[in-house]
């Protein structure tokens, strides 16, 4: 289970101490001075049998203005609406105070889940703070000594019920991917659907799930605010107002979809703000959870170092991708910058070659249907299937058309094929030696896959194995020869 506890409350209260017991070792900085704790620490806890994501907190402090503590509150407010958990620590020993009173209705107000914790409860000198914690209104407090360990099979069986219920999120929210299909399957949809709707197609119960991802300022959160009509997420000239990523349920042009606006993303020796590194860190998990990933690239700057780190996780990950210009409003030019866009993406991008680059304007709703198209048709090259003799008649023509190379005088015989996954697809090759089949071979075989079966731009996956057995297709005759062999050339 993977979910996220924030430890908030005021200075000095025992925070790090627990944070250090959590994760289990000394991490955080533990001082009888208030304040030690300046950022956010995010360590990985073991409680039992649970396993979480734990933060470290500024203590809050009920100053406003731009001065580090008021600064300290900001960044702890943010990770207060950013974690699935708060866990709200009085100091037993004190009581509670009027700063505990205002946080306590800033977490009823912004945090998802609370759990209230008198800590350094041991001993009798914590009975009357335990019991004034009650009128904070936050539910009945634990009582925890971080310091000595009391406590946590109480804060285990509060914590248990909500994991169970984010793994219930989390099964709900993540897409169906590398999908196992029957070997020998003649199942295939390369040629349209007809009438029939595939069970992969978007429906009210499985929303197309979209993450929007880009470095900070591309207009992520106005491509959204322009797709769904209203003004949802906040926007403005800083870089770097979405800190979270933001799932927004919606019907786009009938398809339904949950769109993931997220924090932009900057190069790793860039990222020194916490809170900046938790936002980089959620939009690589609304990747994951994602099935087409728009890569949003802005038109004056396109293809810049983190663009292209960005558009090569969202392939390493496997997921459909689509690359969105913006600001295409603004650019004079277009005809010259769309030709040298497409030859910088061909260059620096081969392994999305074919994939669809739509050039948009978030603020004035330019493209907007024809990046709908673009997702739809991302989405569907993404769930192609291909059956297998229609793959083995391919193989055949390709090994015909250009032999594999024998390394050494070892002859590589490639005997058979067939399509084992989609979501990406995934297919698998039974090869006399794998091992010495080069990469360019690989690409060869990819590519020639791409262009015979219109599958430009997904992720394609190819699995070489060793095997004896023959191709039981080898001697059946091609239904469809000359459509396959007309897109191969020696060479290619």
């Amino acid at each position: 289970m993977s979910f996220t506890v924030a430890l908030v409350g005021r200075p000095n209260v025992g925070k790090s101490t627990l944070f250090n017991r959590l994760v289990g070792r000394r991490l955080a900085l533990v001082d009888d001075q208030p304040g030690v704790t300046r950022d956010l620490r995010e360590g990985d806890a073991r409680l039992n049998n649970l396993r979480f994501t734990v933060i470290d907190t500024a203590g809050l402090e009920n100053v406003t203005d731009d001065s580090l503590q008021g600064r300290m509150r900001r960044l702890t407010e943010r990770a207060v609406e950013m974690v699935d958990v708060c866990l709200f620590m009085i100091d037993a020993r004190i009581g509670v105070t009027p700063a505990d009173e205002i946080f306590a209705d800033i977490l009823r107000r912004r945090a998802r889940h609370v759990i209230l914790a008198a800590n350094k409860s041991e001993g009798n000198a914590a009975e009357g703070g335990y019991l004034e914690a009650f009128s904070l209104g936050l539910g009945e407090p634990v009582r925890l000594s971080a310091e000595h360990g009391v406590g946590m099979d109480e804060l285990y069986d509060l914590l248990v019920p909500l994991a169970a219920t984010f793994e219930e999120r989390s099964q709900a929210e993540a897409p169906q991917t590398d999908v196992s299909i029957d070997e020998d399957s003649e199942a295939d949809n390369t040629e349209g659907f007809g009438e029939e709707i595939p069970d992969w197609a978007p429906s009210e119960k499985r929303p197309l799930q979209v993450a929007v991802i880009g470095r900070p300022n591309a207009g992520k959160s106005t491509l959204i605010n322009q797709i769904i009509g209203e003004e949802r997420l906040l926007t403005g000239p800083e870089a770097g107002i979405t800190r979270d990523s933001i799932a927004l349920p919606f019907s786009w042009n009938g398809t339904p979809m949950r769109l993931f606006d997220t924090a932009g993303m900057r190069r790793r020796a860039r990222v020194t703000d916490k809170l900046e590194k938790l936002s980089v860190a959620d939009g690589l998990r609304a990747v994951k959870f994602a099935e087409v990933v728009v890569v949003l690239l802005d038109a004056a700057i396109p293809f810049e170092t983190q663009d292209l780190r960005i558009a090569d996780l969202a392939e390493t990950e496997g997921r459909a991708v689509v690359i969105a210009v913006n600001k295409w409003d603004i650019e004079e030019d277009r005809q010259d910058k769309l030709k040298l866009l497409l030859e910088s993406f061909e260059r620096y991008l081969p392994q999305l070659k074919g994939a669809p680059l739509v050039t948009v304007s978030a603020k004035t709703g330019r493209g907007m249907d024809r990046l709908h198209e673009a997702i739809i048709r991302a989405h569907t090259i993404w769930n192609r299937r291909v059956g297998t003799s229609r793959l083995n008649n391919w193989l055949a023509a390709m090994t015909e058309a250009h032999p594999p190379p024998a390394p050494g005088g070892k002859r590589v015989k490639l005997r058979y094929m067939t399509q084992a996954k989609t979501r990406p697809p995934g297919f698998v090759v039974k090869v006399s030696h794998p091992e010495a089949l080069p990469e360019s071979y690989k690409r060869y075989l990819v590519n020639g896959l791409r262009l015979s079966f219109d599958m430009p731009g997904t992720p394609i996956r190819l699995f070489l194995r060793s095997g004896a057995e023959q191709n039981p297709y080898k001697d059946r005759k091609s239904s469809q020869p000359s459509r396959l062999k007309k897109h191969i050339k020696p060479g290619h």
